[in-house]
């Protein structure tokens, strides 16, 4: 069966290959099979130096930074609490991240994700306290964290409305929503069971922190050893030739905005079990560090593609960054502005390396 799998997959890529020729996409495609010519490969091969600071400066700054803030603080940025909680505290964002990943590596744009976020986080308290069972108030959370994706994958994908205006649209609805179930208040839920779920300590961590370790590996396996994978990223560099070369472009394009929703969800139970309570009010706070994240992790380890690892490290970085702020006396404005200027910067290095990756 795999084998079969794969005769298919290169056969479409053959097709594909060939499509992209007549229409002068021949590179593109050659990149996406990772079959260039020598010729090609003598021209765009950096040096190994310049190859290992396109993937890897970002990391190396994140070292550098730390460095800075320990020599600065020895004893508040060097202790344990300090990488407990840059490390253990962004669990929320990686789902979220990871959310709007998936949409954008297939050319798609998502700002829906921090509301249907807010919703799960709201329903599963709402819900919770109504029935009394929590179990109850994930499954409906989730549910409709697939439903509000599955909208979205309705409008922009079925009828063709733009991504941007059709999630903006529905992050609104889903936001007003939100507050109704609400009632505008705060609402929380008492379940130790549940909050020990994502608060277990392990090796000194919050298992929770464990469980987007795992899913950033799971998701990145995903895009470089599987079809869908591969399918995927394809259809994020060139819609139609990736229908041309058979692949199924509307499915994986819908199904990803409801991979998207349902990440999301579970971002906002992460939320709920790791703070026992949400304020629908703060639904946007984290889109805008989830879309840096994302555009930032395009200057890492794959410079110019959506990766999964490195937005897990552009996470971290942006947390790093923002924490010795805080400790070295900034207010909490510091935290809007970094991410502010990190989105900026993040968006431009991507369109920088994708121009470079475009022209070599």
């Amino acid at each position: 069966m795999n084998h079969k799998t794969d005769r298919l997959e290169a056969e479409r890529l053959d097709g594909a290959r060939d499509i992209a020729a007549e229409s002068g996409e021949a590179a593109q495609v050659r990149a996406e099979a990772g079959d260039e010519s020598p010729a090609t490969k003598a021209q765009s091969a950096p040096s190994w130096v310049g190859e290992f600071l396109s993937r890897y400066a970002l990391i190396l700054g994140w070292f550098v930074m730390a460095g800075i803030y320990l020599v600065l603080m020895p004893t508040k940025f060097g202790s344990v609490g300090t990488v407990t909680s840059i490390f253990g505290s962004q669990q929320t964002l990686v789902f979220l991240a990871m959310a709007a990943l998936v949409t954008l590596a297939v050319g798609e744009f998502d700002l829906s994700i921090a509301f249907v976020m807010g919703i799960t986080a709201t329903l599963i308290p709402v819900v919770t306290n109504q029935t009394g069972r929590i179990w109850v108030g994930v499954l409906v959370g989730l549910a409709a964290a697939a439903f509000c994706g599955a909208v979205n994958a309705f409008f922009a994908v079925y009828l063709g409305v733009s991504s941007i205006v059709v999630t903006l649209g529905t992050g609104t609805l889903i936001g007003g929503l939100s507050h109704m179930f609400s009632h505008g208040t705060i609402v929380t839920v008492f379940e130790p069971a549940f909050s020990n779920l994502a608060l277990t300590p392990v090796f000194g961590m919050p298992i929770s922190f464990y469980y987007g370790i795992a899913f950033v590996a799971f998701l990145a396996y995903v895009y470089a050893y599987t079809p869908l994978g591969r399918h995927m990223l394809f259809v994020g560099s060139s819609k139609e030739v990736a229908r041309l070369a058979g692949i199924r472009v509307e499915w994986i394009r819908a199904g990803s905005y409801v991979a998207g929703g349902l990440l999301a969800g579970v971002a906002g139970m992460l939320l709920v079990a790791t703070q026992g309570g949400f304020d629908p009010a703060s639904s946007m706070t984290l889109l805008l560090p989830a879309l840096a994240a994302v555009f930032l992790g395009t200057a890492v380890i794959q410079p110019g593609q959506f990766n999964p690892v490195g937005t897990l490290v552009a996470i971290y970085f942006l947390a790093t960054g923002i924490f010795g702020l805080q400790l070295l006396g900034f207010s909490g404005w510091i935290q809007n502005v970094f991410y502010g200027a990190g989105l900026v910067i993040a968006v431009t290095l991507a369109n920088l390396a994708r121009n470079k990756a475009r022209t070599a």
